[in-house]
This record gives C-alpha cells, structure tokens and sequence, in this order.
C-alpha cells in the first residue's frame, strides 16, 4: 500500500468519524503528495525520502505558524497548527535518541580524520544524507560543532 493509498483511506475514515482538524492535517498531506507528483520529472510512486522531507518541511510551517498566532495572542489559530503539526508527525520515523546521533557523527568525524571547524562542511556532508529523518538538522549542526571544538 502505498503512502497515497493509505492517506486516502485515513481521510475516508476522518470523514466518517466527523473529525475535522485531522481531515484537514490529511488533505494537506495528499495536497502534498499531489505537488510533489506533478513536478517536473517526478514519478508515479514518491519516494520513502521525499515522503519525508516533504512531511518535515509541513510540520516545521505549522509549528513555525503556532508560535507567530501564539506571539500575536491567537490562541484558537495556534491551536489548530499544533494539531495539524502532531497529525503529520504520525507519519514520520522516531527520531535517534541524541545518544545515537553522537555515535554516529563520531564515527563520522573519525572516519574523516576531522580536525576541527575548518572541516565542519565536509563532516555535516557526510552526516546529513545518514541523518535524514531521523535527527533535526539543526541540533546535527550544533553537536557536530560541539565534538569538532573538543
């Protein structure tokens, strides 16, 4: 079965149930799959990680748009984005306890022979495609920078 596949049958079941912020979360993700098929080149059946880059990138826009509607004293538009944001997180993998993720940027830094800042690119080069999906980019950063200042 296929991510769409199964969207299409969750939005079915959504409907029935008359729940109405995670049929709107769904139909976002079918949106989504819908624009990421009609892209220049793309194919008929997306990709496990273009699945998930994709529902990364929507949960990062509501939790960025929660925290604006929660700034500007919104609370019932805040709301809605975090509910939004946890109906898409059940699609996407755990994400690597931190313990694990420093193993592997370890493993990383050694087989490079890193040796400091100067050779942070090319270790987040290396480190990015292993991690993706499954640690937020942005803490990598940080704990890569972190053991190449050690």
């Amino acid at each position: 079965m296929t991510f769409e596949e199964k969207i299409n049958g969750m939005i079915k079941d959504a409907m029935k149930a008359r729940e109405k912020d995670r049929l709107e979360a769904l139909r976002s993700i079918k949106a989504g799959i819908l624009n990421e098929k009609t892209k220049e080149g793309a194919v008929d059946v997306i990709p496990d990680e273009v699945f998930v880059n994709m529902l990364q990138k929507m949960v990062k826009q509501r939790d960025d748009s929660a925290k604006i509607y929660t700034e500007q004293n919104r609370p019932e538009l805040a709301e809605k984005e975090i509910i939004e944001a946890e109906v898409i997180r059940e699609f996407l993998p755990k994400p690597l306890p931190v313990e694990e993720v420093e193993v592997i940027i370890k493993q990383v830094i050694a087989e490079m022979s890193a040796q400091g800042m100067k050779d942070m690119g090319k270790v987040m080069g290396k480190v990015t495609p292993l991690l993706s999906g499954k640690a937020d980019s942005k803490a990598v950063a940080e704990l890569v920078k972190k053991l190449l200042t050690q």
